[in-house]
């Protein structure tokens, strides 16, 4: 079943100017693009966005992170996207991620960890919707 999900380019990456990269490993794993912009969250933005997490003791630090610089939101779609993109994603700690993901090639450490993706498809539609409209989902 091809389905969407989200994914987020993190500032860690960002500042290095590694989108294109990231996009490459995003594309050759088959994925489409269906929609992406670079932004900025604000502080208020970034809490809103990983509210799910304000009672975990990382929630400031990584909301202050998140709003630090720009990043980049995508819209991908795919046969079983939002577990395809969890694998090539890899493990949050990026020590611990298999070789091939992206968070192995370009993640700094836990937090800035290069990229986000959805963990289900309630939460895909939520934050695809936090960033695009309709009109902007081209798939």
């Amino acid at each position: 079943m091809v389905e969407r999900t989200f994914s987020m380019i993190k500032p860690d990456a960002t500042n290095r100017n590694l989108t294109g990269k990231i996009n490459s490993m995003i594309e050759s794993a088959g994925f489409r693009i269906i929609a992406q912009k670079k932004t900025r969250m604000t502080l208020e933005q970034a809490k809103k966005f990983y509210e799910v997490h304000k009672d975990k003791p990382f929630y400031n630090d990584l909301c202050k992170f998140m709003s630090s610089a720009p990043i980049v939101v995508q819209v991908l779609e795919k046969e079983n996207a939002i577990s395809n993109y969890r694998t090539l994603m890899g493990a949050t700690n990026p020590y611990n991620a298999d070789a091939g993901t992206i968070r192995k090639e370009f993640a700094i450490s836990t937090t800035e960890n290069s990229v986000h993706g959805s963990d289900a498809s309630e939460t895909a539609a939520a934050e695809i919707k936090f960033f695009f409209s309709e009109i902007e989902i081209v798939g």
